[in-house]
Order: structure tokens, then C-alpha cells, then sequence
């Protein structure tokens, strides 16, 4: 009796082990007992509330207090500092930014919904836990929240620190199309991830490409098997995030990447796709776009090369398990990437 109730108990627990793999077939570590201090600096917030009355002594003060991204903030994201930008001088400038209306509306309404930021802090503080698991000599970022006038939702500068434009975070329903109607980023398909669902993905972006760095070549192959470095980098990162966040699709379009995974393989095998590098045949398979290429079904969606190049990397850690991922980043070679991932979808 008891080996027969150890038996089921060992099938039921194979069982169980099997269906968590059916529906989610990554790795999480523990990363609990991992130590990191995230805490979210607001520079908009001290930007737009600065003593107006003693304005000069007022913007010293913020540059003291954040002199690393003041730098790059007045330099290069608003320009206020370059003359051809700002011909009156970066002190005018920068008051008539604060005390524009549609500034001071734009900074009311992130203070809405941002004015608590707790929940990011957190999730970001996860995200940071997952950093050190996997690369234990690299330092934590700090994290600074800023306004640019949709001009700009992350960046990375200085040594390790992470700029997160609040701007871009505002919500479908919010009317960027108004302020630049032609402006390809303020599409449908691009606004819908304007989120605070993709905050804090979007705000790892730079930090992953800078640790991915660029592209080996401009081969189909080349490109899907970068973009799906930073993919995979982006799920170690984040592996409670929903696959549409991590993708920036929607689930009816991620349902139908891993219904049709073989489908796409062939499609690249037989059109010769893999070692294309004609940009124009391979562009809606790695850049954004809100459908695929013509010859492809209407269901398509857009970076279909890049959620391919993921799978192959996928592959090939689960081929290489000794393969750490800082030798994985480092590893430049896409054809030997793939030959030895032995990728070859299932119909």
C-alpha cells in the first residue's frame, strides 16, 4: 500500500511538474536573499516646483542636487543649454519650459498617476534582484524620472543610471496624436504600450542593449539572433511579466507566434530570408510595425524575426546549460549561435 500511494504520489508530482512546463517553461531563481536598494529619484517633480521668485539661486540648487543628469537633461534631452536651441539663455528657457500651460498640464497629469510610485519601485527592485543574480559584479543602477515633451521614455547615462520619461507613460487613451500628429511614435499601434504595464520593461531597454551592444551584421540572421538576445535578457530580468508586455504585442498576436512557429521557420527557409541582408525584404521582421510583411498572413505581426531569433536562443541555453549569460552576450557569432542551438521547430 505505501509503495503504491509513494508511486502516485511521485506520477502526481511528475504530473504537476510537466503542466507547469507546458505553461511556462522558464527557469526563476530564487533571488529573495539578494540585497539591492532601489529608490526612484523625482527630478520632475523638484523641476516644476522650484521657488520661481529666486529662480536663478533655484535651478543652481536642482544642478547641484542632480548634477550627473542635469547635464544631460538641459544639454541634450531639452537643449536649453545650446544656444541654436535656446538663444535667450538656458535661464529663460528653462522658465518658460516650467511655466508653459501645456508643461504644467503635462506634469499635473503624471503626478495623477505617478504620484505614488511605489509599485514601481518594487517591481523594479525584483528586476534588480534578477540583475545581480546574473551579473553579481555589475552595478545597481539608480533610477531618475524626468519630463522631455515626448521627446524621449528612457535612456541610460552616466556609469549605470536609468532616465524614465514619465511622458510616455500615460495611457492609450491619452491624446499624444495631438501634439504631433505625423510623428510615426505617436501611432495607434505604438501608443498602445504607453502604459504603466511597460514602464519598467521600457525602462530596462537601454541598460539590456547596452549590455548586448550592437548587432554582429545585417543578415536576417544577424538581427533576429541580436533582437533575440535582448528579448531573453529582458525575461531573465522579468519573469512574472506577461509575454505581451515583454514583447509589446498583444496575446491574440503572441497566441498565434507559438501557434505558427513552424509555419515562420518555413517561411524564412523557403523565401530565403535567413542570410538576406536587402533591408527592405527583412525590415518588418526586426523593427517595429504593426503588421508583417505582405507575403506573410494578415495575422502576422511585426519583429516576427525578432520572437524567432528568442526561440533560438532559448535553444541554445537549453543545448549549453554551463553557457553563462555574459558569455552568451559575448558570443558574436549568429551562425554558430543557431547551428549549435540544432533549432528546428516542431509542425
Amino acid at each position: 500500500m505505501t509503495q503504491k500511494l509513494n508511486l502516485a504520489i511521485g506520477l502526481f508530482s511528475l504530473l504537476t511538474l510537466l503542466a507547469c512546463g507546458s505553461h511556462n517553461d522558464k527557469y526563476i531563481p530564487d533571488v529573495s536573499d539578494i540585497e539591492v536598494d532601489v529608490k526612484i529619484d523625482r527630478f520632475e517633480q523638484a523641476l516644476f516646483t522650484l521657488d520661481t521668485s529666486q529662480f536663478e539661486s533655484s535651478m543652481a540648487e536642482l544642478e547641484q542636487t542632480y548634477p550627473d543628469f542635469s547635464e544631460v537633461y538641459f544639454n541634450f534631452v531639452l537643449g536649453s543649454k545650446n544656444p541654436e536651441v535656446a538663444p535667450e539663455g538656458h535661464l529663460p528657457y528653462m522658465r518658460g519650459f516650467i511655466g508653459h500651460p501645456g508643461l504644467t498640464h503635462l506634469y499635473d497629469t503624471t503626478q495623477v498617476l505617478y504620484q505614488d510610485i511605489s509599485g514601481i519601485e518594487e517591481e523594479l527592485t525584483q528586476a534588480m534582484q534578477f540583475y545581480r543574480y546574473y551579473f553579481p559584479n555589475a552595478e545597481i543602477p539608480t533610477f531618475t524620472t524626468f519630463l522631455s515633451e515626448y521627446s524621449i521614455a528612457a535612456f541610460i547615462y552616466g556609469e549605470q543610471a536609468l532616465a524614465i520619461g514619465l511622458d510616455f507613460f500615460l495611457g492609450a487613451d491619452y491624446p499624444y496624436w495631438k501634439y504631433n500628429p505625423q510623428n510615426s511614435n505617436f501611432s495607434d499601434y505604438m501608443v498602445r504600450t504607453y502604459n504603466q504595464d511597460h514602464l519598467v520593461s521600457k525602462t530596462l531597454q537601454p541598460l539590456i542593449e547596452d549590455h548586448v551592444g550592437p548587432a554582429s551584421g545585417e543578415r536576417l540572421i544577424d538581427l533576429m539572433v541580436h533582437n533575440g538576445k535582448k528579448l531573453y535578457l529582458r525575461e531573465l530580468l522579468l519573469p512574472h511579466t506577461p509575454d505581451s508586455v515583454l514583447l509589446e504585442m498583444t496575446p491574440v498576436q503572441v497566441k498565434w507566434l507559438k501557434d505558427n512557429e513552424f509555419n515562420i521557420w518555413s517561411h524564412f527557409i523557403e523565401n530565403e530570408l535567413l542570410y538576406s541582408s536587402e533591408f527592405r525584404k527583412i525590415r518588418k521582421l526586426v523593427e517595429y510595425s504593426p503588421t508583417g510583411p505582405t507575403d506573410m498572413p494578415a495575422e502576422a505581426p511585426g519583429r516576427v524575426g525578432n520572437w524567432m531569433g528568442l526561440q533560438i536562443v532559448k535553444r541554445y541555453m537549453q543545448r549549453h546549460p554551463e553557457v553563462s549569460i555574459e558569455a552568451l552576450l559575448n558570443l558574436r557569432d549568429a551562425q554558430l549561435l543557431l547551428d549549435e542551438s540544432r533549432y528546428r521547430p516542431r509542425r
